[in-house]
């Protein structure tokens, strides 16, 4: 049974004083693997033999090989670790399946899947554009192919959105390259899941030092604001001074 104490337990402490922060622990590669294929089952629950399928698959491929060559035993055992890595890829894919399943047709779901892209890729945490009526949005990276414009929503909406965001950005960045991509299903469109590798897939054109001047240009655009209802200005609202009187 687990208890408290009122008296806090000693803490280490640096040279300065303070306490140090305990370092958060990874979890284990079994842990993880687990938890990976939890979620895969969820969405598939055929992953298992999928999975097995590819182990024997793999095996069997040995095993035929060792018998034409009459060294059933050697290319067995050869062929297990390989069986393996067959198993673990195919867990691997179904679970990236699984995951972009879970967050396609969300707002904001282009942004998570672009977090996979590890380096030569900065993306803001909010999106520069947003249609209130239609919750469209549209997110925006920079990296050495240039910047990147990125919209959720159908193709009859995303295309107006993406254009005049596009003219914002190019006010600041006259001459930098601007590629427009709309996420989605529909014809013309790059779906959630092939769209980290279509940016990936962009040719570098601007060196780091222009990286880091136009990124400075950008943070002046800031993200996208609510816009104001119309009729009513907030920053030009006068009093009524006769209410005030009494009148």
């Amino acid at each position: 049974m687990a208890r408290t104490s009122s008296t806090p337990p000693p803490t280490a402490r640096t040279g300065s004083g303070k306490a140090a922060a305990t370092p958060e622990k990874k979890p284990r590669w079994y842990k993880q693997l687990w938890a990976a294929y939890q979620m895969a089952r969820q969405h598939d629950p055929a992953v298992t033999w999928w999975i097995v399928g590819a182990f024997v698959g793999v095996l069997a491929v040995g095993a035929v090989i060792g018998a034409l060559t009459h060294n059933l035993f050697y290319f067995l055992v050869l062929a297990i670790p390989f069986a393996l890595l067959a198993g673990m890829y195919t867990l691997a894919r179904r679970a990236e399946t699984a995951a972009y399943g879970r967050i396609e047709g969300q707002p904001g779901a282009a942004l998570a899947a672009l977090g996979t892209i590890r380096r030569g890729w900065s993306f803001g945490d909010e999106p520069v554009a947003v249609d209130p009526r239609t919750n469209d949005l549209v997110f925006r990276g920079l990296g050495r192919p240039g910047i990147v414009l990125i919209s959720e929503g159908p193709s009859s909406r995303a295309e107006k959105l993406l254009e005049a965001e596009r003219k914002r950005t190019a006010r600041v960045a006259s001459g930098v390259p601007i590629t427009l991509i709309q996420m989605g299903n529909d014809e013309g469109q790059v779906p959630l899941r092939k769209l980290p590798r279509a940016v990936r897939k962009l040719k570098p054109k601007l060196t780091k030092a222009e990286i880091a001047v136009v990124g400075k240009r950008l943070t002046a655009l800031g993200a996208a604001r609510l816009p104001i209802p119309k009729g009513i200005d907030p920053l030009r609202a006068r009093p009524d001074r006769k209410g005030l009187r009494g009148r």
